[in-house]
């Protein structure tokens, strides 16, 4: 085999494997993020999905939402014990796109920020940081204390991407649904990902008001 070939399967198999995400679910509240995010995903059939579920994440889901651990797992293409501490998103030479953690709780945050990689979740997200690869912390919780802000500064000064789910209210949601798909949206732009999940994309004042004027006429 000549090696511009070789070099060809090499291309294919690194752009494969490039159309992984790896999911992580945490304990915090908004599971809802979670659930619709690899709901998106799995209708988009544009990635592999990767599961990674804390013992606390699977305990809010039943809360939440009613669903088991099992419900979660069945919206996921691979999933993982997040006591596996060697499976494969433990690696950097398991090449993915990158990761999201939503909803991300301020221990798994404080986890990543300090490089505290203590079960599969946060070693998954370590691998992000060191491997230069895209990590989405969809950090729920308010008020935030001085080690909440000092923990995202940290995980951003690494190249994390803190990204609390803040309602587009420009955006005039009517449904719970439609403040989270709008935050699936936006996670969605961040890795490029062609998508229909945001209804009503922000297109300046003046196309607002005009549509506002257009809607009286009628």
């Amino acid at each position: 085999m000549s090696d511009a070939r070789l070099d060809d399967i090499r291309r294919d198999m690194r752009a494969s494997c490039a159309q992984r995400i790896v999911v992580g679910i945490s304990g915090a509240s908004g599971a809802l993020i979670g659930v619709r995010l690899l709901a998106a995903l799995r209708r988009l059939r544009t990635h592999e999905t990767h599961l990674i579920v804390s013992a606390s994440g699977a305990i809010t889901a039943a809360q939440e939402l009613g669903m088991t651990r099992g419900d979660l797992e069945s919206l996921a293409d691979v999933v993982y014990n997040v006591r596996d501490i060697g499976a494969a998103v433990a690696s950097g030479s398991f090449i993915t796109a990158g990761m999201v953690i939503a909803p991300c709780s301020m221990k798994t945050l404080a986890g990543v920020a300090n490089g505290f990689a203590d079960n599969l979740l946060t070693r998954a997200a370590d691998v992000m940081l060191k491997e230069r690869r895209r990590l989405v912390l969809v950090a729920r919780e308010t008020p935030l204390n001085l080690a909440h802000l000092r923990n995202m500064t940290h995980a951003t000064e690494m190249g994390a991407i803190v990204m609390p789910p803040v309602p587009a209210f420009y955006a005039h949601p009517k449904t719970i649904e439609d403040v989270v798909d709008h935050t699936v949206g936006r996670i969605l732009d961040l890795f490029g990902i062609e998508h229909r999940e945001i209804a009503q994309r922000w297109s300046g004042l003046a196309d607002e008001f005009a549509q506002r004027r257009a809607g009286d006429d009628q």
